[in-house]
């Protein structure tokens, strides 16, 4: 049996404003220094967006499209890859196998990380960078599949050979750089390196593998601060919640969850999530009721754990499993009291709601493929691998697809990106800017 390709799509979830207004999960964000940018609705600076959490909050957006799309403002060719959008200011930043002349026949043995004009879609620098294919499992396409990483002045992203930069975001010079598999016996991933970055304090931490399973890099120097662990690994994105003042680090291992101190790398706790081959891809969402929702594909399902401190000690109690919700490579969300996300490996894979304190399904839409979700101004933005682009109100009832349209046709895989009212998308070919506003 075959499995589908690894990709970006591993979110973090605590929810800030439901679609009713209510205010909530602001607070369970308290403390943690992110130091990942401002959070205004113009960024959008690493995996997630400003609360890595694939909600923003967003100027009043356009209540349905005509049916050929809401007006786009310019495409232009990327290559291969999978790497979410960053968006600063008025530059955007991804990553994708350099698209060089001959790209067309036979794929390039390199990669590039590029920073282009967010009004023109014209490129500014780019840092091109070895990068082998040999080895890899291509099947669903080559990497780069991370999503980069904006601190301050300072982008850092890694490839598909876990090739490790820190740039001047501003022209593209590096900094520092490692390699995890040469320097540090990070095990090569089938299909190329897959979580991003995640800033705490004044380190990215990063999985990495036997003897190492996190290592924390000094942002300023590349320095090693701490490694540690030697569990195996799945390929999701670490995710920061505070549980009751505790800052912790929520880790996809192949067959469990774990939580980490992420300032040494210390255990915390550790619960069983077992997926076919190691593949828990999708990052859990953590809410401010100190509920941590999590899902997998590839016989697996989903699973409610309740969080709680004691005599500083993290207690686990898991409140519900079922199987009948598999969120695979996409983002899930919370809304409130229920979660939407895409549902199954394999197959069509229909957009499902649950609730989150029942596990019962509300239930499921087909009119997207797998996709992949972000929030913004009471509603979602849907983008399907079949390059579908939709906007809907989801609520307990069902989904209120208000527009619908075909932008891109090259497997789009990549969760969508909003920095004010303007939308950017991308496949592994092309990528497109797209005015939301009203």
């Amino acid at each position: 049996m075959k499995t589908l390709l690894v990709a970006t799509a591993l979110a973090a979830i605590p929810i800030v404003v439901s679609p009713e207004g209510l205010s909530y999960g602001e607070g369970s964000l308290k403390g943690l220094d992110y130091r990942q940018g401002s959070g205004e609705p113009q960024s959008w600076q690493q995996w997630g967006g400003p609360r890595r959490n694939f909600m923003v909050d967003a100027p009043a957006l356009a209540d349905s499209w005509p049916q050929s799309g809401p007006r786009k403002l310019w495409e232009r060719a990327v290559g291969e890859g999978h790497s979410a959008i960053l968006a600063d200011g008025n530059r955007l930043y991804t990553m994708y196998r350099y698209a060089g002349l001959l790209s067309m026949i036979r794929r390039t043995q390199a990669e590039t990380i590029a920073a282009i004009d967010a009004t023109t879609g014209k490129t500014l620098w780019e840092k091109t960078y070895d990068s082998a294919t040999g080895g890899l499992d291509l099947e669903f396409g080559a990497g780069p599949h991370s999503t980069p990483l904006i601190v301050g002045d300072t982008l850092y992203a890694i490839g598909s050979r876990t090739e490790l930069f820190a740039l001047d975001k501003n022209t593209g010079r590096v900094i520092w750089q490692h390699n995890l598999v040469n320097e540090y016996g990070v095990p090569q991933e089938g299909r190329g390196y897959s979580p991003s970055p995640t800033p705490y304090r004044d380190t990215i931490i990063l999985p990495g593998g036997k003897g190492a399973s996190l290592i924390a890099f000094n942002q300023a120097t590349g320095a090693v601060v701490w490694k540690a662990g030697d569990y195996p690994l799945g390929v999701a994105s670490p995710l920061l919640i505070k549980v009751d003042g505790q800052d912790q680090l929520v880790v996809s291992g192949a067959n469990e969850i774990l939580g980490v101190d992420p300032a040494n790398g210390t255990v915390l706790w550790r619960h069983p999530h077992k997926t076919d081959w190691g593949l828990n891809i999708s990052t859990p969402v953590w809410g401010p009721d100190n509920l941590l929702f999590a899902s997998a594909a590839y016989n697996n399902g989903a699973r409610l754990l309740n969080l709680t401190q004691a005599a500083g000690k993290t207690n686990v109690k898991e409140q519900w499993y079922q199987n009948r919700m598999r969120v695979h490579i996409g983002t899930a969300i919370r809304l409130g009291d229920f979660v939407v996300g895409s549902n199954g490996d394999f197959g069509p894979c229909p957009t499902v709601a649950i609730d989150v304190k029942t596990g019962q399904i509300l239930w499921q839409n087909r009119d997207f493929a797998r996709s992949t979700f972000l929030h913004a101004d009471g509603k979602l933005i849907i983008l399907d691998e079949d390059g579908n682009l939709g906007l809907a109100v989801p609520t307990r009832q069902g989904l209120n697809v208000k527009a619908r349209a075909s932008v891109l046709t090259n497997k789009a895989w990549t969760t969508p990106t909003l920095a004010g009212t303007k939308l950017y998308v991308r496949d592994r070919v092309k990528m497109m800017a797209f005015e939301l506003g009203k």
